[in-house]
């Protein structure tokens, strides 16, 4: 299947997104980088291998802005966090969503780690989560409360999965939510646009890998 994005074309695509989700996205918030982690969601193997059950080819065409704002994170001494999405090899914590789903990510495969051009520093916090929100039954709040942060930049795959459960969850939360337009993936552009309107309306900020790029200068 093609992808609905690539690298070359995501500046372009992105355009078009913000521009249909205009109306809504009218949320602009003042970004306190002096308080502000990123969350980066799932960028796992197994979600970005064109032979995987669930592979996410949206994952791929964001890798690269990501690369550029982990490590202007880690330049401005900024947290920056991960998760991944990973089930106990026996199964034991799949749930519904054993059946649900046709591949399982099982925890300390191969297949479980982050992609090589994301991999974590050492120290880095990576919350383990076996449901869509990073925040559930995980201690990623116990995290953030401890770094007194209260700005969240999102990004990852899926857009209408993973990253927007854990959206709407921050925003229960009183966080403020930076949810990244190019730094989201999904398996189509439907999905992914769906997400973007839907996070812009009663959610999150959308917006860019640059703008977050340029605020972390200032």
């Amino acid at each position: 299947m093609e992808s609905y994005v690539t690298a070359k074309s995501l500046a372009k695509d992105t355009e078009i997104w913000l521009e249909k989700i205009k109306p809504f996205n009218h949320h602009p918030m003042p970004f306190n980088k002096e308080q502000a982690a990123l969350l980066v969601i799932d960028m796992q193997k197994f979600f970005l291998n064109p032979a995987s059950p669930s592979f996410t080819c949206g994952g791929n065409a964001i890798l690269p802005g990501m690369k550029k704002l982990i490590a202007a994170f880690r330049q401005a001494g900024m947290p920056v966090i991960f998760t991944k999405h990973v089930h106990h090899p026996n199964l034991l914590d799949a749930g519904i969503m054993g059946w649900w789903w046709e591949g399982m990510c099982i925890e300390n495969s191969p297949e479980s780690e982050i992609h090589d051009d994301l991999t974590p520093l050492p120290g880095e916090k990576i919350i383990l989560k076996h449901r869509y929100s990073a925040f559930y039954n995980t201690d990623l709040e116990t995290v953030l409360r401890c770094l007194k942060i209260e700005d969240l930049v999102i990004c990852g795959i899926m857009t209408n999965m993973c990253c927007e459960s854990t959206a709407r969850d921050a925003y229960y939360r009183d966080y403020k939510v930076f949810f990244l337009a190019d730094g989201t993936g999904s398996i189509n552009e439907e999905m992914h646009t769906a997400s973007l309107l839907n996070l812009a309306f009663g959610f999150a900020n959308v917006t860019t890998v640059d703008k977050i790029l340029n605020e972390l200068k200032k």
